[in-house]
């Protein structure tokens, strides 16, 4: 049985959307894309969409309507984790939401590292906040490998996951900056990072990203020359 129809309203720079496209990508959920201009939103995304006038954020359902008009008989959906489980959800033969009870609560035990571990950190680092080291972005990446299993492709087993999902932007976009030396850190912390990354211990974290970024669903979401433009705007170059 066909699922309801979804719109997604996405930006090529947010990882929060390029979640929900990596999640809509591994289910091949038909759906319609809609580029949101984050520095100039329409007028009607709030009132119609999203209150809170983010990305990502999903039209489920009501009649075939242009994207640009939604209707009020559609569901509004948002929040990136919130859209990764829903589409899930809508297509479980896929496996991202694991049917184990127990392997879905460690997919969400990961999203937590990930958001508290992790993600601030890299926000710090790339502003050049001063307890931004490499250091404490070190600390993310150690508490992310601490949790990967052994002898296993991704972050609960061999099925990718949410909990993949997660992570993926977040490193993608870290990764364009400390290759590309776009940031406000000094550019002796982001040599420092690489140089720290080249130690055997992170060999599962290596191994494990490297397979991340190698999946279809993230490379035909990931928009990497966008992401350098607009951050190097935001964030400047390291000095």
């Amino acid at each position: 049985m066909p699922h309801e129809q979804i719109t997604l309203y996405t930006a090529k720079i947010c990882p929060y959307a390029q979640r929900t496209e990596i999640a809509l990508a591994e289910v091949g959920a038909p759906f319609k894309r809609y580029e949101i201009d984050l520095g100039n939103k329409p007028e009607w995304y709030a009132p119609k969409v999203n209150p809170a006038s983010k990305v990502p954020a999903i039209a489920y359902g009501g009649p075939d309507v242009p994207p640009e008009n939604p209707s009020p008989e559609s569901t509004k959906l948002a929040e990136s984790l919130i859209l990764v489980e829903f589409i899930g959800d809508l297509y479980p033969s896929s496996g991202i939401v694991p049917a184990n009870p127990v392997q879905r609560a460690q997919a969400r035990f990961f999203i937590e590292v990930v958001s508290t571990k992790f993600g601030p950190n890299f926000m710090k680092f790339a502003s050049g906040n001063p307890e931004g080291t490499h250091t404490v972005l070190l600390a993310g990446v150690d508490a992310i490998q601490d949790l990967l299993p052994d002898g296993v492709k991704y972050a609960v087993n061999d099925q990718y996951t949410i909990a993949d999902i997660a992570l993926a932007p977040f490193w993608a976009r870290l990764t364009v900056m400390v290759q590309k030396g776009i940031g406000a850190y000094k550019d002796e912390e982001r040599k420092s990072f690489l140089k720290a990354l080249e130690d055997p211990k992170y060999a599962k974290f290596n191994g494990y990203v490297q397979r991340l970024l190698a999946r279809q669903s993230f490379k035909s979401t990931f928009h990497e020359d966008v992401v350098a433009e607009i951050f190097t705007k935001r964030f400047g170059l390291a000095k």
